[in-house]
């Protein structure tokens, strides 16, 4: 249970200098909580070691995402790992021990396996740690942009030979308590990985996940419910539309006009090679693949040969073997089938394309350019490594050298969302470019590219930022992160599916070793710029020039594909068309036997919350201030943290809280440029943090705490320079540097917009909430559609005097020791060293009393909210739609809180799934109760149809509430277990504790709330359900918002948000 950070805000952080952009774009990921930070190799394995939130001024375009649910710790042991009595060259149910290594700076020991029979490979991660990870994935590379592997990958995972049920995937959400379950296609490989922790849900999931690989039903029924299909539009209106999961998805996904550029500049850098399609499906293609050639593209890929198998965490591996050998037993070694990934080099090449317009930005600053360079063989393992640190040390921070020719030099917005290093193809790649610039900006952009590539060849990077960039690096092989295992494998994946070691990955301080003697030497990264890019023989400059006619001539592209088959097609063709879609319909609503999926019980569930020992002191003389002490095995780290809360207080000033958060790590001090700070920053710790925060009172909805939140971590030795450091931002931030604010701000809107491409659903949720609680209209203020327009706003303004001093005054009323309260988790031998740097830190950190505060002005006093309802629309040039609707309910310690937060996991997969998903098409929709909050919310995303999306979220409160609707105790039992699997995910050692410091909820709360869960009874649901959301009085305290499509018929009543 946390409270609200606010998404986006910057951290200046080591991550981020090792975390470049990168062309890879990840499809098909199951879950709904969109994460769009990519999965970035400084070192491959450097993110599983310090997976940390990041933000930098660069454009994310991952669509990977990954559901975490927060509880309980995550159950490392600092000693070695464990001892699995396993030999090299020892065979266990057909598997051979091909090597085994331990890697001692990780903690574990890996252990690489083949299947004799099929040539499986198997690589297990024995470590001590109860989060368990499991995966299977085959090469599954493409010779056109259909989405065949994405297709397939959807449609695998709705029912196998021994589990014949519709869609086991989601059904198992709410069977299991997984802390991570998902399935993906990337560039030219797909995987299918869960975590748990409890050994027999890993059995399960394990078993599920095998059949569905190996044996799936693959029924035309299910592909046209995943991939595409002709369908009649709706409501009698004439003509026909294009439905389907994937091609709704593809459709959103390509809505990103930064994942879109990304997109087709990589499909122009590999010619003739598998590279060059669209793994997840182009729209424009996808109507091209059939039913046959799916199932055909099953048959040669997801076979044994072509597997690469992977499984981490303190379970036996044995009895995995043994149930794996049952499974491919009967398959024979084949030779599986690949797409060329080698391209031939082309020297230099110019294209231009058009692409859409954003609503942000001025009209004549829409243009995107780049220059991507071919590099190194992927398979070279330290090689990769270099070209990583080489593009974060080119590319990342305010010191980098192209920061300073691209950004700093105000030629447009942002790096363009291709820039960085892409370790994700068999070739790797370098692109730097920027967007938000104009047509005749473009020679001037290549010039300075070159001009730095130059200069790095010249004079090389700094020795400072080299050491900085390298301690990052070390300092992550200490961060202990709760989701490692799944991390690992994620690094690992592609240079595994080509064919490297995959322990080669896991050797980073070999890596680090060899590097630093390269660059001992001399002369190291000067070769690299040589190399690479002074002397390229593949170079491609892209540029994506704006079109404000593009979203119509997608329109009418889609228009004349669905003439092309209609003309195709007989009026008996048509029938039968309608027949299966007749057929489709009745296959979504029948009632199903689930009684072959396996399922944990209640009594699987563990009944004790887990329970932090923390300590309370204070720290600072005269105004002490509170300190809450972790002291636990933190592998010699200490984590601070620091909340300033102001209440209710300056409303006015709360839209500023995200752009002064991003300042402080971004504009330099009044003593030192943020150049040098940053550097500072990177070798003393592992980055510093500032957020806006917002909770609601646990007792009262109308009461809120809002402020700032900030952090930062560091090795033990460094305890002193990380506080220093700290308070030297919070005291000396430059505000009036306005040259560096308005590169801030350009970047900020430029991105913003692209955020809500990729994660609308949660923009919508905010926007329609806004209106109903104080917490909710703050996130809305400082993280939702307002924010974004209010940042383009700002943005667009030549006098930023106001500004600054807008900023000069959230800085002195936010930073002030009588509001302040801070929690510090570190080692038994290190709490002395936290307690006198506090001590010195708060000596001279800011403090105001209410008297100072009334003389300065601005002291308000916050009108007491008023809970209305409203309905908004915000139209964007998107090809696709996001709906949200939420309604006002009770606060956290309120006895009906728990009984809400179960209907909305009933709910979920017993109706909407249903009827958002499989009938209407969305890429997903759903419940939840946010029970911080107070607020009952439905949304859907990537929708084509999210007016009918609204009408689903009421029918779902009519269906749950008739009064001949029962719920099982089945149905009951797993809405239950998906709430414990919410609660009982693990925590990294960072956050133990974080959940009282944030919100006030005790051990003792979270103990009593679970015990609440487990007697929820059937019969309370629908009573919630009833006085909540179906009384007169829901009515007057709901909302809907919907972001999407600028042609949808919203009708006049709706209050129209406009960016612009």
């Amino acid at each position: 249970m946390s409270a609200s950070t606010i998404k986006g805000a910057r951290m200046l952080s080591a991550a981020n200098a090792t975390a470049t952009k990168t062309s890879r774009l990840v499809f098909g990921a199951r879950s709904l909580s969109l994460s769009c930070r990519p999965l970035t190799a400084t070192t491959v394995v450097y993110n599983a070691l310090c997976h940390t939130q990041q933000h930098t001024l660069l454009s994310p375009r991952s669509f990977s995402t990954s559901s975490t649910r927060k509880s309980q710790p995550a159950g490392i042991a600092a000693e070695g790992p464990l001892t699995s009595g396993l030999e090299k060259g020892q065979e266990l149910h057909g598997f051979k021990v091909e090597d085994i290594q331990t890697i001692s700076e990780l903690k574990l020991r890996a252990i690489q396996l083949r299947h004799q029979q099929t040539g499986a490979e198997w690589l297990h991660i024995e470590r001590d740690d109860k989060n368990n990870v499991f995966s299977i994935g085959f090469n599954t590379s493409v010779s056109d942009s259909t989405g065949v592997p994405h297709i397939l990958e959807h449609t695998t995972l709705c029912g196998s030979e021994k589990y014949p049920v519709r869609d086991p995937f989601f059904k198992m959400l709410n069977r299991s308590m997984s802390t991570f379950m998902n399935a993906w296609t990337a560039h030219d490989y797909t995987q299918y990985p869960f975590a748990t922790q409890n050994a027999r849900d890993y059995e399960n999931l394990q078993g599920v996940y095998l059949d569905a690989v190996f044996k799936p039903t693959l029924r035309e029924v299910d592909f046209r419910q995943e991939g595409w299909r002709l369908e009649r539009n709706p409501d009698g209106a004439l003509g026909w539309q294009f439905k389907g999961v994937v091609y709704n998805e593809m459709k959103g996904a390509f809505s990103d006009a930064g994942s879109l550029y990304a997109t087709r500049a990589e499909q122009q850098l590999f010619p003739g090679t598998t590279y060059q399609y669209v793994s997840g499906g182009d729209p424009e293609f996808i109507p091209d693949l059939t039913h046959e050639q799916l199932v055909e593209f099953h048959r040669t890929r997801y076979h044994p040969s072509n597997a690469r198998v992977y499984s981490y965490g303190n379970l036996p591996l044995a009895p995995q073997l043994q149930r794996v050998a049952q499974v491919i037993g009967s398959y024979t070694r084949i030779t599986p089938a690949t797409v060329g990934m080698d391209v031939e080099e082309f020297g230099e090449k110019m294209v231009s394309e058009l692409g859409p317009v954003e609503s942000v930005g001025t009209a004549d600053k829409q243009t995107r350019f780049s220059l991507g360079f071919l590099a190194n063989d992927l398979r070279n393992v330290y090689e990769t490594f270099s070209m990583s640190m080489f593009s974060s040390l080119l590319l990342n921070g305010t010191s980098a050298p192209m920061h300073k020719a691209l950004i700093d030099s105000h030629i447009g917005s942002d790096y363009s969302a291709n820039t960085g290093y892409s370790p994700y193809t068999r070739r790797t790649s370098l692109a730097v470019g920027l967007q938000g610039i104009s047509d005749s900006d473009i020679p001037l952009v290549e010039r300075r590219i070159r001009e730095t590539f130059a200069l790095v060849h010249e004079q090389g990077f700094e020795r400072r930022r080299v050491d900085a960039a390298l301690a990052g690096v070390e300092l992550a092989y200490k961060h202990r992160t709760a989701d490692f295992g799944l991390s690992l494998m994620k690094s690992i994946s592609t240079g595994w599916f080509h064919g490297v070691n995959p322990v080669e990955y896991l050797k980073v301080s070999e890596n680090v070793a060899r590097l630093r003697a390269d660059i001992e030497r001399g002369g190291f990264f000067e070769s690299l710029a040589d190399r690479y890019f002074l002397n390229s023989r593949h170079t491609l400059k892209y540029a994506m020039l704006p079109d404000t006619k593009y979203n119509e001539r997608l329109d009418r592209r889609e228009h004349e594909l669905i003439q092309g088959k209609l003309a195709s097609l007989s009026s008996a063709d048509l029938a039968l068309v309608d027949r299966k879609n007749e057929a489709l319909a009745q296959e979504q609503m029948r009632q199903e036997d689930l009684s072959s999926l396996p399922t944990l019980t209640l009594a699987d569930v563990p009944a004790d919350a887990g329970r932090y020992a923390l300590s309370m002191g204070v720290a600072g003389d005269g105004t002490p201030v509170p300190v809450q002490w972790r002291t636990t095995s933190t592998n010699g780290i200490s984590y601070l943290r620091v909340i300033n809360d102001v209440r209710d207080k300056y409303p006015e000033l709360r839209a500023y809280l995200p752009l002064f958060c991003e300042c402080l790590t971004y504009l330099g001090t009044t003593s030192r440029d943020m150049a040098e700070i940053e550097t500072d920053i990177r070798l003393h710790t592992g980055g510093i943090s500032f957020s806006p925060f917002v909770t609601t009172d646990l007792a009262n909805l109308g009461h809120i705490e809002a402020g700032i939140s900030f952090g930062s971590h560091c090795l033990d030795q460094h305890i002193e320079p990380m506080y220093g450091l700290v308070l030297e931002l919070v005291r000396e931030t430059n505000f009036g540097n306005k040259d560096r604010l308005k590169a801030l701000l350009n970047a900020l809107a430029s991105n913003m917009f692209n955020d809500v491409a990729s994660s609308g659903h949660a923009y919508a949720r905010r926007l329609a909430a806004s209106t109903l609680v104080p917490e909710a209209g703050a996130l809305e203020t400082m993280n939702g559609i307002s924010q974004v327009k209010f940042i383009s706003d700002l943005a667009r303004l030549k006098d930023l005097d106001p500004v600054v001093e807008k900023l000069r005054r959230v800085q002195e009323v936010v930073f002030n020791k009588l509001t302040m309260r801070t929690a510090v988790t570190t080692n038994k031998g290190s709490s002395d060293d936290n307690q006198r740097a506090l001590d010195h830190l708060l000596q001279s950190y800011p403090q105001q009393g209410h008297q100072q505060q009334s003389k300065q002005g601005g002291w308000k006093e916050v009108e007491k909210f008023t809970a209305t309802s409203g309905r908004f629309f915000c139209p964007l040039p998107f090809a696709t739609n996001y709906a949200g609707m939420a309604t006002r309910c009770v606060p956290y310690n309120h006895a009906d809180s728990v009984k809400l937060q179960l209907l909305a996991k009933f709910l979920t997969p017993n109706y909407l799934h249903r009827e958002i998903r499989e009938r209407n098409g969305a890429y997903g929709g759903g419940a939840g109760y946010s029970a911080l909050q107070g607020v009952f919310s439905f949304f859907s995303y990537r929708d084509p149809s999210p007016l009918t999306s609204i009408e689903t979220f009421a029918k779902s409160i009519e269906w749950i509430t008739a009064e001949k609707h029962e719920i099982s105790e089945r149905e009951m039992m797993e809405a239950k277990l998906s709430v414990f699997g919410d609660l009982d995910t693990p925590l990294s050692v960072a956050e133990e504790g974080m959940g009282y410091f944030t919100t006030g909820v005790t051990d003792d709360m979270r103990q009593e709330r679970r015990e609440q869960f487990f007697a929820v009874t059937p019969a309370d649901l629908k009573d919630v359900a009833c006085r909540y959301l179906a009384s007169e009085n829901a009515a007057k305290v709901t909302s809907v918002a919907v972001i999407g499509e600028e042609t949808l018929a919203i009708s006049g009543d709706w209050t129209q948000v406009h960016l612009k």
